[in-house]
C-alpha cells in the first residue's frame, strides 16, 4: 500500500505570478532608472485535472462516513495525499463521473444488505467507509507490472493491460466511487477498462458511469428468467394464432433507471411491455411522461392507480392481450406492497415475479394461492451477488450495452449534474447524496468532476 499523508499536508501552489524586476544603474553624476519590461500577454492555460502536493503527491478529496444515518448527517468531505510511488499492479484514477444510485443512500443508512467494512486506510480520525458503487474512472498512472490475471477472474479477462489514459470502471460493486481520486491495488481484477479494443470512442463520461448497474441489471432479469426472446418465436412458428408482437413482460418503477434500461432492451429485442408509473402533480405531467415512456419503447404505460384498479386485469386481456390468448410470463418487480399484489394477480400461469428492490418499504406476503394453482415462480435479482459469481459475464453484458450506446441505439437514463471541483463545498455533495429518494425526480444525481 503506497503512503499517505494526513488531511493537513500543504498543497504545492504552481503557476504563481511573475515578478518585474526593476535595474538601477549608479554613475557619479547621475542616477538613472531602466524603465521595467512592458507585463507579459496572458497565456491561455489548460486547467489542471488534479492537484498536485509536496514531492508529487496527490491531493484528493473524498466523502466518507463512520457510522450509519442519514447522508446529510453522517457524510464529511476528507482530504488526504496519494504517494507517487505506487505499487506493483497498482494504478491511480481520478473520476470523470459518478452516479448517486438509491442503494448508495441505503449503504449509507445501514439498511442495504451488504455493509461496507470501516478502515482509516485514508487517514481518517475514526474507522471510516467510502459510499457509491459505479463511476468512470480514468487512469493517471501506472505502477510497475504484476503477474497476469488468469481468465475469469475479473479485470480485463483477456490480457490486455491497464493503461494510462484507459477509462475504467469498477469490476464490483462497493469500491467506494464518491471521491475525486483513487489509488487501486490489483487493478486488473479491480477494474474494468471499458470498452475493450475500443476503449471509450463514442462514448461520454457519464454513459460509461452508469452502465454497470440499471442497465445491467435490466438486461440480466429480461434474459436469465424467462426466455422470452423463445416465447415470441414459438408463438410466431405456431401459425401465429393472431399473434401480433412479442413476447409480454410487465414491470413496476417503470420510469425508474432499470425500467427505462427494459423498455428499451424489450424494444430492441421485440418485446412488449406494460409499464407502470406514480402518477405526477397534474394530468398533463402524467401524460407528457407516459409520452415519453412510449417514445422510448413502452407498449402500454398505466398509473399505479390504474394498475391497483380492479378493472386493471379485466383490462389486461380486453385490451391488449387478445382475450389472456397473450400470456405474460415476467414480472419485474421494485416496489412491493400493494403493487407486487397487483403484479402477481396480473402473471399469466406458470409466470415469474423477480424482485429486485422495495422502493415502498411495504411487506408484501407471498400468496398460497397463487403459488398452487397459478403455480408462480417467485426470484429475486441482486446485481452485486451475481457480478461476482459471473465476473466474464458482467464484463460482456456491460460492453454489449456500451456498444448499443456507441450506435445510438440505447438511451441512458436523465440525470442531474452535480459539479464536484477543489473547492465545492461539503454542504452541496452531502446534498446530492440526500436528496435522492426525494419526491420526483427528473434524473439521479451525478457527480461530474471538473478541476480536482
Amino acid at each position: 500500500m503506497a503512503s499517505i499523508l494526513g488531511p493537513r499536508s500543504p498543497l504545492l501552489r504552481l503557476g504563481g505570478g511573475r515578478g518585474i524586476i526593476r535595474t538601477t544603474t549608479l554613475t557619479t553624476t547621475t542616477l538613472r532608472t531602466t524603465p521595467p519590461p512592458p507585463p507579459p500577454q496572458p497565456q491561455q492555460q489548460q486547467p489542471r485535472r488534479y492537484k498536485s502536493g509536496p514531492y508529487g503527491y496527490t491531493q484528493a478529496k473524498t466523502l466518507v462516513f463512520s457510522r450509519f444515518g442519514e447522508p446529510a448527517d453522517v457524510l464529511s468531505l476528507h482530504t488526504h495525499s496519494i504517494s507517487p510511488s505506487l505499487p506493483a499492479g497498482a494504478v491511480l484514477v481520478r473520476t470523470l463521473a459518478a452516479p448517486v444510485n438509491p442503494a448508495d443512500v441505503n449503504t449509507i443508512q445501514g439498511t442495504y444488505g451488504a455493509k461496507p467494512p470501516l478502515s482509516q486506510l485514508l487517514g481518517t480520525a475514526e474507522p471510516a467507509a467510502v459510499p457509491g458503487n459505479e463511476a468512470c474512472f480514468e487512469v493517471v498512472a501506472v505502477g510497475p507490472p504484476s503477474p497476469r490475471p488468469a481468465a475469469g477472474t475479473g479485470g480485463d479477462g483477456d490480457g490486455n493491460t491497464i493503461k494510462r489514459g484507459d477509462w475504467v470502471i469498477p469490476a464490483t460493486t462497493g469500491f467506494g466511487t464518491f471521491r475525486t481520486h483513487a489509488l487501486v491495488e490489483d487493478a486488473e481484477r479491480t477494474l474494468f477498462r471499458v470498452g475493450g479494443e475500443k476503449g471509450n470512442a463514442g462514448l461520454s463520461a457519464a454513459q460509461v458511469a452508469t452502465v454497470s448497474v440499471n442497465p445491467s441489471s435490466a438486461y440480466r432479469m429480461l434474459k436469465d428468467y424467462v426466455d422470452l426472446v423463445d416465447l415470441s418465436v414459438k408463438s410466431f412458428a405456431s401459425g401465429g394464432d393472431g399473434a401480433t408482437g412479442g413476447a409480454w413482460f410487465l414491470q413496476n418503477g417503470a420510469n425508474s433507471g432499470v425500467g427505462r434500461a427494459a423498455i428499451q432492451f424489450g424494444r430492441l429485442w421485440g418485446l412488449r411491455s406494460i409499464n407502470v408509473v406514480r402518477e405526477r402533480a397534474t394530468p398533463e405531467e402524467t401524460e407528457a411522461l407516459k409520452e415519453e415512456l412510449r417514445e422510448l419503447g413502452a407498449t402500454v404505460v398505466v398509473t399505479e392507480k390504474e394498475f391497483l384498479d380492479r378493472s386493471f386485469t379485466a383490462r389486461l386481456k380486453e385490451e391488449w392481450t387478445r382475450g389472456g390468448k397473450e400470456p405474460v410470463m415476467l414480472g419485474l418487480n421494485c416496489v412491493g406492497g400493494k403493487s407486487a399484489s397487483a403484479m402477481v394477480k396480473a402473471l399469466s400461469p406458470k409466470g415469474c415475479m423477480v424482485t429486485y428492490g422495495g422502493m415502498s418499504r411495504q411487506s408484501f406476503p407471498f400468496p398460497t394461492g397463487p403459488q398452487i394453482f397459478k403455480r408462480l415462480r417467485f426470484e429475486g435479482f441482486w446485481l452485486s451477488e451475481w457480478g461476482k459469481e459471473n465476473p466474464l459475464e458482467k464484463r460482456n453484458t456491460v460492453n454489449e450495452i456500451l456498444d448499443l450506446m456507441r450506435e445510438g441505439k440505447f438511451k441512458e437514463a436523465p440525470f442531474q449534474e452535480v459539479e464536484w471541483n477543489w473547492d465545492t463545498e461539503e454542504k452541496v455533495l452531502k446534498d446530492a447524496v440526500q436528496g435522492t429518494l426525494a419526491g420526483f425526480r427528473s434524473g439521479k444525481g451525478l457527480f461530474v468532476f471538473g478541476e480536482t
